[in-house]
């Protein structure tokens, strides 16, 4: 009889498809916001649409779903986040740019096991794939500013 050894996955693979789990997460929350944003449609509709595309069989779904419902509850208090750091209104920002600043600003302040820099690197690149030709830069250089008081407000 001959035994067959199972081998695991090393951390660092892990690590990988969990980050990778999440930028998935990311992109189809930010899509998911974007359509809440624009057409105000109720969100459960919006999960379960979402649910059903093909690319969630790459995301995090759980990361997906906290992201989604945790930017829905929270609008209220992420707008008065950024409202000081931004040049202008937030209504008047693109709404690709809106809805990444919306979200990584809801991980800053609520998903802790998340460093600082992945969130950035992440919403940059979001901002810069669906955003505007400058989106990228203005979402970094709001999130700088605002991650440092976020971050302290958690950890008090």
């Amino acid at each position: 009889m001959t035994t067959m050894m199972t081998e695991l996955p090393s951390s660092s693979e892990t690590d990988r498809a969990e980050h990778r789990g999440r930028h998935w997460a990311r992109r189809l929350a930010l899509q998911a916001l974007y359509q809440w944003d624009i057409s105000g449609e109720e969100i459960s509709g919006l999960l379960d649409q979402f649910s059903r595309k093909d690319d969630i069989l790459r995301a995090n779904t759980q990361y997906f779903e906290q992201l989604v419902r945790g930017v829905v509850a929270h609008e209220a208090d992420l707008c008065k986040q950024l409202t000081p750091i931004l040049d202008r209104p937030i209504k008047r920002l693109d709404p690709v740019e809106r809805t990444v600043l919306r979200f990584a600003c809801y991980e800053l302040a609520h998903c802790r096991e998340v460093p600082t820099a992945v969130i950035l690197s992440e919403a940059t690149r979001l901002a810069g794939k669906f955003g505007t030709d400058k989106g990228s830069k203005y979402v970094n250089a709001v999130l700088d500013r605002v991650a440092v008081d976020l971050r302290k407000a958690c950890a008090a």
